[in-house]
């Protein structure tokens, strides 16, 4: 457990890809600070079953991401407590479905705020206390929309675009430390918003739970099954290892094979 004793930050943990990365590295022996939206008894439950499970430390912040000075004092808040966030992983996000020209402003604003500018802002802050032991491990959620594009999501897809080049901007001024800076760019992978999508199919073309999966896999990933968040965190585990300190700067896709079509 080479991982023993180091503290993750995770942002948008409280389900889905997030809670799959605090569960994977508190399993590995890591402290905990995540954020997320829910509701607070379920957000304690998790929080505490985490801890519970894997005899570490687990600390909620109930920070908006999108607003930066919520991201410093949750920030401040993890290096009162543990001295160092030793691994980053930005992956809070939000949606919103509209064409350009009626695309809400303050949806683009908030996407750009959450999406992109809380990872800056955990980065810059999280950085120092890096830099000064000389090692830490930091990950952006990218996503296959960042190269493969549909229409009506330009929110979405511009931020993960934008994630990569702020991961290989990162990765290139850390060149030199035992830094790095990586993404991540999943397919389709089975979270709470995929479950929206399921039970939309399920209910517009009468399908079981099991057909609907089936058929938006199908159009989707060639590997034709959807990727589930442990294999998504199994990959963060994998780039936070001493086997991987050479690895920086990249977007590794986890899609079943979609980024070929």
């Amino acid at each position: 457990m080479a991982l023993k004793g180091k503290t993750l930050l995770v942002t948008g943990g409280s389900g889905g890809i997030g809670e799959a990365f605090a569960r994977a590295f508190a399993h590995e022996g890591c402290n905990i600070v995540f954020n997320g939206l829910g509701e607070p008894a379920a957000i304690e439950k998790l929080r505490a079953e985490i801890a519970q499970q894997n005899g570490v430390e687990v600390v909620y912040h109930p920070a908006d991401v999108g607003k930066p000075d919520e991201v410093e004092a949750m920030i401040a808040s993890a290096l009162k407590q543990f001295g160092v966030i030793d691994i980053v992983i930005n992956n809070a996000v939000t949606r919103h479905y509209a064409p350009v020209e009626a695309f809400p402003v303050e949806k683009w604003d908030r996407a750009l705020a959450v999406n992109l500018s809380s990872a800056f802002h955990t980065i810059r802050l999280a950085l120092p206390a890096m830099k000064k032991q000389n090692w830490g491990r930091i990950i952006n959620m990218a996503s296959i929309h960042a190269t493969n594009l549909v229409k009506d999501r330009i929110d979405y897809m511009t931020t993960k675009a934008a994630i990569v080049g702020l991961t290989r901007a990162v990765a290139l001024e850390c060149a030199t430390t035992g830094i790095t800076c990586n993404a991540i760019a999943p397919g389709w992978v089975l979270t709470p918003h995929a479950d929206g999508q399921i039970t939309r199919q399920m209910a517009e073309k009468k399908q079981t739970r099991e057909q609907a999966i089936r058929e938006l896999v199908d159009i989707r990933q060639p590997s034709r099954r959807p990727i589930m968040p442990a294999e998504v965190a199994a990959l963060g585990v994998y780039l936070c290892s001493d086997a991987a300190a050479n690895i920086s700067g990249g977007s590794l896709p986890i899609d079943g094979a979609w980024a070929t079509t």
